[in-house]
């Protein structure tokens, strides 16, 4: 056999493959990180006359663009009461890109289809992750209006801090919708931003359009609440000492100011450490109520405390609750 027919024998019997090169990397909303760079090379196996061989191909690398998407949710389990003065409305971003990105807030009051409209104070990022607004201590932004660069998945709670007119009526609504679009640029998915990426690739709009936006609402209901509690004491031997076998009397006196009205009212309290309820002393407006969970509007015992219904409440009303408990001996 000569060589050209050894030669072209051994071609005939080539094995290929291929590997990747380099670790891979944790995938993301947006797929694998920006900037990561996949590697490939392919291996051919050949068999020349008896020998085992191999050779490699160059080697392709290949970066990943960044992809530019987000997410916006509002996170108030309902409408936040708008009562006129300062009120805060909590949402969340989300950053789903694969890469880094920060993130311009533009809110907007004038939502169609509003009662009334509020106006905007400010906005502020939650500093500490309590998921709270605390004033001087979460980061307000400033204009225009841009938050920290966050990673591929992170979460920022954000909190729009609005001011409610004394002209809402109760009852009224509004609406405040937040949108964040990515500081990179938005646009059609697809679309492409040259070398605005990660390690200078490419940033991508994903199939958000990298812009998003959510709703926050407030309810206005100018009714408010006060409570009142006031105790007076009878000792055994006709005094007003705190001793023991005192007799505590105690009275919670619910006003509900402003205009309109407000559901769901209860008053309740704890019978204090080192005393006793005394059976049968739960009154409302000076009537009596049974202790026992019946048809009338209170409850009362040593481990649940005290509690008393009132419903629907309209502004204008004061009720009064009194029990009385005794000081342990």
């Amino acid at each position: 056999m000569n060589t050209d027919t050894r030669i072209h024998s051994s071609l005939a019997t080539i094995l290929a493959s291929a590997m990747v090169l380099g670790a891979a990397a944790p995938a993301h909303a947006g797929g694998v990180t920006a900037g990561t760079l996949i590697r490939n090379t392919a291996t051919a196996a050949y068999d020349e006359g008896g020998t085992q061989r191999s050779v490699d191909s160059n080697t392709v690398t290949v970066r990943v663009d960044e992809l530019l998407d987000v997410t916006v949710t509002s996170l108030d389990p309902g409408p936040v009461a708008g009562i006129p003065g300062d009120a805060v409305l909590s949402f969340e971003l989300t950053n789903q890109g694969n890469g880094p990105e920060a993130f311009r807030l533009i809110p907007d009051t004038a939502v169609a289809g509003n009662d009334y409209d509020v106006s905007v104070r400010g906005i502020a990022i939650d500093s500490n992750g309590n998921g709270i607004y605390d004033d001087g201590v979460d980061q307000l932004l400033t204009a225009p209006l841009v938050t920290p660069v966050l990673a591929a998945d992170a979460r920022l709670t954000v909190f729009v801090l609005v001011t409610v007119p004394q002209g809402a009526g109760n009852g009224d609504t509004s609406n405040v919708a937040l949108t964040a679009e990515a500081l990179t640029g938005t646009g059609s998915p697809g679309a492409s931003f040259d070398g605005a990426g990660v390690d200078g690739g490419d940033a991508i709009v994903g199939t958000t359009g990298a812009f998003a936006a959510a709703r926050g609402a407030l309810a206005s209901s100018i009714a408010g609440v006060q409570l009142n509690k006031s105790v007076t004491l009878r000792d055994p031997f006709g005094g007003s000492a705190a001793v023991p076998g005192a007799t505590a009397t105690f009275t919670i006196e619910a006003s509900v100011t402003g205009s309109g009205s407000v559901a769901d009212l209860v008053v309740s309290d704890a019978i204090p450490a080192g005393t006793t309820y005394v059976p049968g002393s739960l009154a409302l407006d000076a009537a009596p109520l049974s202790d026992g969970a019946d048809a009338d509007a209170g409850n009362a015992s040593d481990s649940a405390g005290i509690r008393v219904d009132l419903g629907t409440t309209p502004a204008g009303t004061r009720r009064a609750v009194t029990f009385a408990v005794t000081i342990d001996k």
